[in-house]
């Protein structure tokens, strides 16, 4: 897999849970308790890599955009390098209300390896791609395509030549900067 990771960026301070405003500290909260087995989520916070800071920092602003981030029950896995996005456990109604929206649709957004997902329509870059595995309970992961495959005919052209056949997954500063688009 290729990422832009390779490429030189100034760098990034790692964050402290203090570091982060009061709305993003409420947001997080009782969400990454637990994560690689933190007992709270200011340690599970602090002790994050700075890529997998900013990704679930990216992941948080987006899903809150859509009204998406209260379906986050808890958090299980982050990943900012080689992918943008995060594992994690739903309340029920994540799934009807992905059904319900005009936001997302299920066109080419399942994998062979999952049971269902869900594609962001309004965007042709940094698109958000739910996917979910059934069971008890389900786990669903969340992350960015840097393409659409369903925004418009070119932007799945670009999916299918940069991320499918180029195999190349987006980082967290990748994912940054087409949301500032």
């Amino acid at each position: 897999m290729n990422s832009a990771s390779s490429e030189k960026y100034p760098p990034i301070n790692q964050l402290r849970w203090s570091d982060l405003s009061r709305e993003q500290r409420e947001a997080l909260s009782g969400k990454l308790v637990g994560l690689w087995g933190a007992s709270s989520d200011i340690e599970a916070f602090d002790s994050l890599a700075v890529e997998k800071q900013q990704a679930l920092l990216l992941v948080l602003s987006r899903t809150k955009a859509r009204n998406l981030w209260s379906a986050v029950r808890q958090i299980t896995n982050i990943y900012g390098e080689g992918g943008v996005g995060m594992g994690f456990f739903a309340w029920p109604m994540i799934r009807s209300a992905l059904e319900r929206s005009r936001d997302f649709t299920k066109l080419f957004a399942n994998h062979n390896d999952t049971t269902g997902g869900f594609y962001e329509k309004g965007r042709a870059t940094s698109v958000l791609h739910f996917l979910y595995i059934d069971g008890d309970p389900p786990k669903w992961f969340v992350h960015f395509d840097l393409h659409s495959p369903v925004y418009s005919p070119a932007s799945a052209y670009k999916h299918l030549r940069v991320e499918f056949i180029g195999k190349v997954t987006p980082d967290w500063r990748m994912i940054d900067k087409y949301l500032r688009v």
